[in-house]
């Protein structure tokens, strides 16, 4: 029975990556590429590899927790079960090499899976926003700042920004892959003792048939900074996650209610109010995220492990290298979902845009004084004033302007123009234009 919801409810293509088989295949991959070197500069038989590959392909994930059980040791239980399966070939597997050259090296490969199907789902997911950026270039709603209503945007631009966002972290991908797909193949201290002579042309040849980077210089592991850096990338992505999901939440909100998630015909929102449509969904998304970013902090504090190694990385990697991935993974899955079938409300939005009697125009009408020769702090200090009687006499702040001095110095046609939101959205249609291209 599964304990972990990451076994049931968050489960994606992510989780099959960081099953305990596939991590056991992978280590086995390690150690045939280990004996394939060591076969091509004559340290071992030239039929070894072959015979240790076919025998990689009868070990079974039972059998080696049942020598764990009996010897306390993962990877070297790994090691006796495939010596087993491996006949007289046995004696050459893991010749020279340290636990942490197998499953270090292991993890790379594990990452490179992980990273092309992050980097896969990402790539789909900004071809959603970007689809709704310009579906809804044109799409005129209320801009706000410190929670207060601002001046008009777009709803394209909001996605427009996420767009962007979405294709900074696919370069960050990008760029971190140089670093954190890295191998090892240096001993117990990093210094190849244990390959004697041929110790760089063993790592380096190992590592070419994984199709890996050997590290420049290890201790008994690979350095834990690379692993802190791809925590940060997960973190980073979650972190735009919870910022599209947090605006949905709050975009739904009733005072505001200009979008919703999509809701199915018999879905629940709640098991005593009938009427509640919570976006639970959105709400799941940044709780998540928080979970990712908390993982963030130890992988920080696996980097200063004690002299060449300790242990105390070692049991936290196993909960928050697949944790993250495929908590991330979830989420991109998830909104890739909402989106799609996002409710909009053309009415509250038009609502919403008149929901201060023309407030949000006041910047336009500050700018337009000037062009009539008021200075512009004067003019500032004007509309400011004019604003907060406005506000205050719960009156339209053209009411209030037209019944003011100032309001002689412009036309009926000239006021309609300078209090219609729809005609103050700047370049924002070609800015969402020119961020998708």
């Amino acid at each position: 029975m599964a304990i972990s919801p990451l076994d049931s409810r968050y489960r994606t293509e992510m989780s099959t990556i960081f099953e305990e088989e596939n991590k056991l295949r992978k280590w086995m991959d390690v150690e045939i590429a280990l004996a394939k070197a060591h076969a091509e500069l004559g340290r071992i038989p030239k039929d070894a590899p072959k015979r240790i590959e076919e025998g990689s392909k009868k070990v079974k994930l039972a059998r080696v927790l049942e020598i764990e059980a009996e010897i306390h040791h993962d990877l070297m239980a790994m090691v006796k079960a495939l010596s087993e399966q491996s006949g007289e070939a046995g004696a050459y597997v893991h010749i020279g090499a340290t636990s942490y050259d197998i499953e270090d090296t292991a993890t790379a490969l594990i990452f490179r899976d992980a990273l092309a199907l992050e980097k896969k789902r990402l790539l789909a997911f900004a071809d959603i926003l970007k689809s709704l950026a310009l579906k809804h270039k044109k799409t005129v709603c209320i801009g706000r700042t410190h929670g207060q209503h601002a001046v008009p945007t777009t709803y394209g631009m909001k996605f427009a920004l996420y767009y962007t966002e979405v294709k900074r972290h696919i370069q960050r991908l990008e760029e971190a892959e140089k670093r954190i797909l890295v191998g090892k193949m240096s001993g117990a201290t990093g210094t190849r003792a244990g390959f004697g002579k041929d110790g760089e042309k063993l790592e380096k040849r190992v590592m070419e048939i994984l199709g890996l980077a050997p590290a420049p210089v290890s201790s008994q592991v690979i350095q834990r900074d690379r692993h802190a850096e791809i925590m940060q990338l997960l973190a980073l992505i979650s972190g735009t996650c919870e910022k599209i999901a947090k605006e949905i939440r709050n975009l739904s909100r009733p005072e505001i209610a200009e979008l919703a998630e999509p809701f199915g015909k018999k879905q629940v929102g709640s098991s005593t109010m009938p009427h509640k449509r919570n976006p639970h969904k959105s709400e799941r998304v940044c709780s998540l995220a928080r979970l990712v970013r908390a993982n963030v902090q130890t992988a920080l504090e696996n980097i200063p492990l004690e002299h060449e190694r300790d242990l105390t990385n070692s049991a936290n990697e196993r909960f928050i290298f697949p944790e993250s991935f495929i908590i991330t993974d979830y989420m991109l899955a998830q909104l890739s979902s909402i989106l799609p079938g996002l409710q909009f409300f053309p009415e509250n939005i038009r609502k919403n845009l008149e929901l201060t009697r023309g407030l949000i125009m006041a910047e336009r009408l500050m700018l337009a004084l000037t062009e009539k020769g008021v200075g512009r702090q004067e003019a500032h200090e004007s509309v400011r004033e004019l604003s907060q009687k406005a506000f205050a006499e719960r009156k339209s702040l053209r009411e209030t302007l037209e019944a003011s001095p100032l309001g002689k110095k412009f036309s009926k046609k000239e006021l309609d123009a300078l209090f219609d939101p729809s005609t103050y959205t700047g370049d924002a249609e070609r800015i969402v234009e020119d961020a998708v291209k």
